[in-house]
């Protein structure tokens, strides 16, 4: 799941207030490590500087799945929560490397050095790239079998009209 699910929530908190960030990112399996790059300047920077800590989050639903009462109604899903601890990358060397790593996974039809060049010091100096070092994780699943009675996506009308 972490290396196909889009989008991710990154939790981070500064005294008693939690904080969430919702980031593109990209696992990087061989290092054992997530990157994601956002603002230079910001909450997740000022959190991250104070309290390390990070909880990291990733899900997708599939169908609904109907039942005769409200109560039964359930739902198709997979997630993913990290637990780690989050650093600003100080090195040129590894922010070009996750830079090359998030342009491949979103938009992997380009070639690194050809379609577009990597990222140039002036450019990597403009954000943060943050690597999130993997203590744990867990995660969960439900599915159901394909033929489910009246299983449905959702934002997908079931009735005609609706």
């Amino acid at each position: 799941m972490l290396h196909k699910v889009p989008m991710a929530a990154l939790a981070t908190v500064q005294g008693d207030q939690p904080f969430i960030n919702t980031n593109l990112f990209v696992y990087d399996e061989a290092a054992g490590v997530i990157y994601m790059h956002t603002a230079r300047l910001g909450r997740t920077q000022a959190n991250i500087e104070q309290q390390a800590r990070v909880c990291f989050s990733i899900m997708e639903m599939g169908r609904l799945l109907p039942a005769d009462s409200a109560f039964g109604f359930s739902v198709e899903y997979a997630g993913v929560t990290v637990f780690g601890t989050a650093s600003v990358v100080a090195s040129q060397d590894e922010g070009r490397h996750a830079m090359e790593l998030l342009v491949t996974k979103y938009a992997p039809h380009l070639v690194y050095g050809q379609d577009y060049a990597p990222a140039a010091d002036s450019e990597l100096a403009r954000t943060s790239i943050y690597r999130i070092e993997i203590d744990e994780w867990s995660g969960k699943k439900k599915d159901a079998p394909p033929d489910f009675p009246g299983a449905f996506l959702y934002g997908q009308p079931t009735r005609p009209g609706v």
